[in-house]
Order: C-alpha cells, then structure tokens, then sequence
C-alpha cells in the first residue's frame, strides 16, 4: 500500500532541527548497503518482478538529548537527513535515488532501532508509452518514497565505530498524480556501519517531571487539495478539493481521538464517469452521474512536537459512482504553527490502492 505514509511528506522533519535551544549536540553518519527483492503486492506488476534490487542508504542523525520535552516522551529519537540510491537490476524498472528526512526511534535498552523516512524519489525510467510501455509501476519520474528500518543497532564499539543490521523496506508510487501507477514495495536486508562525529563521547539525558495534560474538546476544520488522474491512462491530470469539519479529544500527552465528515470534490472523476459511460455502456454509467462524495471518518492523532501523525478510517455515506469501494484511509503529516493553524501532507486512499497526495491547511479551535 501506499501506506505509504505516506507521502505523506516528513521532509517536515527539516523543521524540527531549529530546535537547537540545548548546547548538548551529537552527530553520526551511518552507510548501509542492501539486497531484497519487490513484493508481489499486485499481479500486476509481476512481469517486472525478474530479479534482485541492490543499493545503498547512506545518512546523517542528529541526537536528541531531552532539550524538548517531546524527545523524553519518544525515548529521545534521532532527526536526521537520507539518501538511498536503488538498483533495481531490471531494465524496464531503472534505477531510484532518494532524499529523504527521517526518525530513528529507540526501543530495548538502545540496542533496536526503528527508522520511517518519507521523501521524494528520481526514477531513471519511468512509463512512456512509446519507448517504456511495459514499466506500469512508475508514471512519473518523481515519486514519492517511503522506507522503514528495523536493525539491530550498537554505536561507538571501537572509537566512534559501531555496526547495524536488520531489515528495510522501501516503497516507489506518485500516489496517482499520473497514471499508470502500480508502485513497489522492496523489501531487503541491510547492514553497515554507523559512526560518531564526536568519537563516542557520552552526554547524559535529561529528566523532567512527568506532567499531565488535559484539553476541552477541540474542533478542526480543513481544506485540502491537489492534482490527480484515474487509472485511465492519459485521461487527464485534474485538481481536486475536500472540505473535513471534524472534533478531536486528547487521551493524553501522544494523542487525541477524531471524529468528523468530509466533502470531496474530485474532478477527475468527472472525466472517469463520462469515460465508463461512453466506453462500457454495460456498466450503467450516466454521464450525468454526481462526482461528489460525502464521508464520514473515526481518526487519531499522535503528537510528537510542533508536528503530529494523524490516521484515519472513512466511509462514504454519499457515493453516486462507484470507485475503488466505500471504505477510504488516510495517513500524513499536520505541522502546527502556533495553537490553532496547521498545514497538512496526507495520502488518501482505499486499501492499498492511493487515490491522492492532499496538501492541505486548517485551523484547530
């Protein structure tokens, strides 16, 4: 899935690391190198399946010490900045090269590290329907990528040096800006080197009191758009729009609970509409069908510091025209600036199947 976090754009990661309120700093540099193979998430894709992808992850972290209360709440993350170049050992695929922001989150005394890094992906060769016709996977030689890392991790075991490996997985999709878009998801191992900068010297963490956090119900208000296409190659790029009305509630100091409504007017199903009705005249489709949808979502939203992770689960209780089920996900990114006004990097869609990236503003009152 574009689950796919979406594109769900965490080159917002960049803004956290103007909180530089502590003198206590620390840097590495981590290389890894890795070998998988492309999931077969879609028949689809399966004539592109012919062999092994490689490449390498190559980043720089920066250490969280507790100068924010948020980084001793997540057992003080990294933030840090990637890079991965991928071989995909397939000639119709071409190659990946990535920049992404990510978070290496921490768990067993340190010693497993858990990385989500989101960002924006160069694809060699992308679908042309001339010269590239059988690459369905990549309409767009952007793309956005997601990766997730799970290594087993020890730093600074001889001067500075110290070692990782585990597992990653890696995921290529334009989230439908351009069609065809099938995307795939490599799953590898991986492992490398990772080194301190300030050769292994120790700062301790800092402790703060635990506080507990309480907020009246809180109501949110959001509009969201960008550019889209059916699966219908070539059938156009248009603009979407959605209205969310929705409440939230804290549940403590990580997250606040949702419910709300949302309005979609999505353009390109006007064309799909008039496409079906002309080209599969079986299927009942008049061209004056209604392209809105009404739906109505349960979410949560995990705060993490100006930034947060929202989730949500929909169903569409107006839906004229049947596209991809009635059932919708969304997952991004809120940035907050200040109390009330956020901006917004979602991914939509239904299952595994992305309708949109949707980039949106709003107001929590």
């Amino acid at each position: 899935m574009n689950f796919k976090f979406l594109t769900i754009v965490m080159l917002s990661v960049s803004f956290c690391f103007a909180q530089e309120a502590s003198e206590k700093k620390r840097y590495t540099l981590d290389a890894n190198q890795f070998y998988g193979s492309i999931m077969l998430h879609n028949p689809d894709i399966s004539h592109l399946i012919t062999s092994h992808p490689g490449g390498v992850i190559l980043s720089y972290n920066r250490k969280t010490y507790g100068a924010e209360a948020w980084e001793e709440l997540y057992n003080y993350p990294d933030l840090g900045f990637s890079f991965i170049y991928q071989n995909s050992n397939n000639s119709t695929l071409g190659d990946n090269y990535g920049l992404y922001a990510h978070y290496n989150f921490y768990f067993f005394r340190r010693n497993m590290q858990f990385r989500i890094g989101q960002g924006i992906s160069y694809a060699t060769n992308p679908y042309d329907k001339e010269t590239n016709f059988r690459n369905n996977a990549y309409g767009s030689d952007l793309l956005s990528s997601t990766y997730l890392m799970l290594n087993y991790h020890r730093e600074n075991i001889l001067k500075g040096l110290g070692f990782k490996a585990g597992i990653s997985i890696i995921h290529y999709s334009n989230a439908n800006f351009r069609a065809p878009n099938t995307s795939t998801n490599t799953l590898a191992f991986n492992a490398g080197f990772v080194y301190d900068l300030d050769g292994g010297k120790e700062i301790e963490f800092i402790h703060r009191e635990k506080e507990k956090l309480t907020e009246p119900l809180r109501y949110n208000f959001a509009l969201r758009a960008g550019v889209n296409e059916s699966d219908v190659i070539d059938s156009g790029q248009y603009g979407f729009a959605v209205l969310s009305a929705y409440a939230d509630k804290r549940v403590g100091r990580k997250s606040a609970l949702q419910l709300g409504t949302d309005v979609y007017f999505s353009n390109f199903l006007k064309e799909l509409i008039r496409y079906q009705s002309i080209a599969f005249p079986e299927n009942n489709v008049d061209a004056d069908d209604d392209y809105k949808r009404v739906g109505v979502f349960a979410g949560h939203e995990l705060f993490i510091n100006e930034m947060s992770v929202i989730s949500q689960f929909g169903y569409y209780v107006y839906y004229p025209f049947d596209f991809e089920g009635r059932t919708y996900l969304r997952v991004g990114l809120k940035r907050y600036f200040g109390d009330k006004v956020f901006g917004a990097v979602t991914l939509k869609s239904h299952g595994a199947k992305a309708e949109a990236v949707e980039f949106g503003i709003g107001i929590r009152l």
